[in-house]
């Protein structure tokens, strides 16, 4: 096998020229992406579409960092904030509606943890997915080979090294389940505090809640 073959397998693998060309491009984009006018928005979208491939409303407030820009999947009205990273040797699945705040670190790559190994220069991507409706907090860490179900709020500074089920608030170092999410959040704001009225009955105009 290709040292290719072996990456896209989550195999161990050496990143050799190969995989270095694929690098150039994506770097080319990133560069493209992460100077442009920030005020720009239409251009920085294009070139979201541009390096993620299929995306539909995607948008990423520059500057953003990845490996390959081909192996990130994102569903509809993907937002990632400032200063974001992906490391996506392996592929990383995101849902729809999902955010992403700023810092937030996504990790699929790893190496051996043996030093002699690790010397060796193999290293290992494994697969990281993201849910539907999942929001990020700031300076999040998602390690490798995590998953995440739907409708999940991950809380800031947490470092998330297992899966998290569905309709989950999770949060710390490392990220554990704090409460499920219900119905009674519906109209939560901030901690306590309910969204006012004015803009609670333009969401009931707007959102299916039934």
């Amino acid at each position: 096998m290709t040292n290719r073959e072996r990456r896209d397998a989550q195999l161990a693998y050496i990143s050799d020229d190969d995989i270095f060309a694929e690098q150039k491009i994506c770097r080319k984009k990133l560069q493209k992406l992460n100077f442009l006018d920030r005020s720009d928005f239409d251009a920085i979208a294009e070139a979201v579409e541009d390096l993620l491939g299929k995306s539909e409303k995607a948008f990423i407030n520059p500057p953003f960092y990845c490996d390959y820009g081909t192996h990130i999947e994102v569903g509809k009205n993907f937002f990632a904030n400032y200063n974001c990273t992906i490391i996506d040797v392996a592929k990383v699945k995101i849902g729809d509606n999902c955010q992403l705040a700023p810092n937030v670190a996504i990790y699929t790559a790893g190496h051996p943890v043996h030093p002699v190994t690790r010397n060796s220069l193999y290293e290992y991507g494994k697969e990281v997915t993201i849910g539907d409706n999942v929001w990020i907090g700031g300076n999040a860490v998602v390690c490798p080979g995590v998953h995440i179900g739907d409708n999940v709020v991950i809380g800031a500074g947490s470092v998330v090294t297992k899966d998290i089920p569905s309709w989950s608030i999770a949060a710390g170092n490392p990220c554990r389940v704090l409460r499920k999410i219900t119905d009674a959040d519906r109209r939560k704001l901030f901690r306590d505090e309910e969204i006012d009225e004015e803009a609670w009955q333009d969401i009931l105009e707007k959102m299916d809640f039934a």
